[in-house]
């Protein structure tokens, strides 16, 4: 049976040593949060993780969620004890608002919490992940009336909430939404229409679900313009804060679906269900941005965390598994044949996927501390800065996490040989939940167009031009340390080789935007390999620094000196081929008419 266990250690350096924690003492709640109480919230999360949400994700993946006759939906054997204890312990409000019963820690901490769940459980994490989702939009953008009414209950854990967007004939293109929402005398709507592809939209973790629906006010404008976004809960609420009737809104059906079994993809029927406007009229994408830049964020993690855990079974098999001798002479001489891992192409396997999970999680924590401080700083510059950078990252950590997550639990799944096509073993069901996080919460090709025809040229090209002046600095400020200077060649050449991607799309896409479009998920790539050198490069620093202090374990250190190492030789060279890519042009991706293909 797959087994999992949180790197709290690898989180722990990453945070003190690589980071710099510390360092955001002024920012509210960072302020409240000491070593040993980080300590504490890492390890208590690793234990919830790996104890009580990893033994269910296989039974859960075989049970999967059952629709009954009435509608209502059943999740997996384990689930609703499980989210008794994630919600009793506080886990979904950590980084919420304290006025609402949240205890406003760092949205840093629920980024760890988040990758620690999704590795153990990825169908289960995603019903607490949604309610994050949720809560943040509505804490910008509701009411006070509706925050006092929604945010309490679901940060304490007794409602949860969804995001509804997609329709049966549309998906990315938002413009195209059919559902209605007439307006009612009392200043409430009905929202009439049927949404598709609803994670968690029903089943018995809560007792009230909190829908957010898009949806058109009748007389609204055509396209995304006319758009607006509605709380819609799956019963009333009563003026004392009790549950009423139930609303008009239903699970028309589950998905049947490649994987994330255990949580419930519904089709959900809107007929005449009662809601209430979230912000403005006809700035619904506005709002929903917060929930889906939460969400795509969270995706990324997504793909990181199936990554890990694949990588964790897989080494766990090969260190058991016996199989052919090793091409320099036999290693284990008592048994019949060498462990796996004796075998270079084997090893190369596995360190390429730690590699990436190692310098993915940094790249993750280095974005979520941008968040905090683009959410948190009183100080207007420093906010700017972090949200620019953080603005231009989210489509970078969502397509590329997660296209390399999927391609790494495949690789994982490759170290089984036959028993890892064998459901028994567990590797199929990483591979298949890590497979849908490429699709949901925008489809990484469109997460490539987003970053490169909207992302680069935002602001004048202000966030991409710090990001490269960062990384040049960082690059002049440590020229001189003989242990990273290796690195920081192959660092400074796939900056360059982003460079020069960039500039010739400011040359050759505003003519011809199909240059853009047929370059753009290469350049998401060259964009990734990139922001994970810089993260190996800050680690491989931290890691010098300790070693030379006579600090920390010094076998560990070593092993992630050589990991950064293997990277910029091993994976960095990508870039290279990138670019290449890129600066040929769409001629020959648009040459062939439609009826050929």
């Amino acid at each position: 049976m797959p087994s999992y266990r949180a790197p709290v250690e690898d989180v722990t350096f990453l945070l003190n040593d690589v980071l710099g924690m510390d360092r955001y003492g002024n920012l509210p709640g960072f302020s409240d949060l000491s070593a040993d109480m980080l300590a504490a919230i890492l390890d208590e999360a690793g234990k919830l993780s790996g104890e009580v949400l990893a033994p269910l994700n296989k039974s859960g993946d075989a049970e999967g969620c059952t629709r009954h006759a009435d509608g209502s939906v059943t999740t997996p054997k384990g689930f609703k004890q499980a989210y008794d204890a994630y919600s009793g312990g506080g886990w979904i409000g950590l980084s919420a608002d304290p006025e609402y019963g949240g205890q406003g820690l760092p949205y840093t901490i629920g980024a760890i919490v988040n990758e620690f769940s999704s590795s153990a459980n990825m169908a289960f994490s995603m019903y607490p992940g949604l309610t994050m989702g949720a809560i943040a939009a509505l804490h910008t953008h509701a009411s006070e009336e509706i925050k006092r009414v929604y945010l309490p209950k679901m940060i304490e854990g007794p409602w949860s909430g969804t995001m509804n967007l997609t329709e049966p004939h549309c998906g990315t293109d938002l413009g195209l939404i059919k559902t209605k929402a007439a307006p009612q005398p009392d200043g409430s709507y009905k929202i009439s229409g049927t949404k598709i592809f609803i994670s968690a939209g029903e089943h018995d973790l809560t007792e009230n679900i909190v829908h957010l629906v898009l949806a058109r006010i009748d007389g609204a404008p055509d396209g995304v313009k006319g758009i607006s976004l509605f709380v819609v809960p799956k019963f009333l609420v009563n003026a004392d804060g009790s549950l009423g009737a139930r609303n008009g809104v239903s699970c028309g059906s589950i998905e049947h679906k490649m994987g994330i079994h255990g949580n419930s993809t519904c089709v959900m029927n809107y007929d005449g269900a009662t809601g209430w406007l979230i912000g403005e009229a006809n700035r619904g994408l506005n709002a929903m941005f917060v929930m889906m830049n939460e969400a795509r964020l969270g995706v990324a993690i997504q793909g990181l965390s199936q990554s890990e855990v694949a990588y964790q079974n897989a080494v766990a098999y090969a260190r058991e598994r016996l199989q052919g001798r090793a091409l320099t002479g036999v290693k284990q001489p008592d048994k019949p044949a060498d462990s796996l891992l004796v075998h270079p192409d084997v090893r190369r396997t596995l360190l390429t996927i730690r590699a990436f999970n190692e310098a993915a999680r940094a790249f993750v924590l280095w974005t979520a501390l941008k968040s905090d401080v683009a959410h948190r700083s009183g100080d207007a510059k420093e906010k700017q800065a972090a949200d620019d950078l953080l603005g231009l990252m989210t489509p970078v950590l969502k397509g590329f996490l997660t296209d390399r997550g999927f391609d790494n639990a495949v690789m994982a799944q490759q170290m089984f040989g036959g028993h890892g096509y064998i459901e028994e073993w567990g590797m199929s069901q990483f591979v298949r939940d890590a497979r849908i996080a490429m699709i949901y919460e925008g489809a990484n090709g469109i997460q490539a167009l987003d970053l490169v025809g909207r992302k680069l040229p935002r602001d004048g090209g202000r966030g991409i031009m710090a990001f490269f002046g960062e990384v040049e600095g960082f690059i002049k400020a440590n020229g001189e340390n003989e242990g990273l200077k290796p690195l920081l060649g192959a660092l400074g050449k796939g900056l360059g080789h982003l460079q020069q991607a960039t500039m010739w799309f400011m040359q050759n896409a505003m003519m011809k935007p199909d240059n853009a479009g047929a370059g753009s998920t290469d350049y998401m790539h060259l964009f990734g390999v990139v922001a994970l050198g810089y993260m190996w490069a800050l680690q491989a620093k931290a890691v010098e620094e300790k070693l030379a202090a006579g600090e920390g374990e010094k076998s560990q250190l070593e092993t992630k000196r050589l990991l950064a190492r293997f990277y910029m030789e091993r994976m960095m060279p990508e870039t290279g081929t990138r670019l290449a890519r890129i600066t040929v042009g769409a001629e020959t991706v648009m040459a062939l008419p439609p009826e050929a293909f």
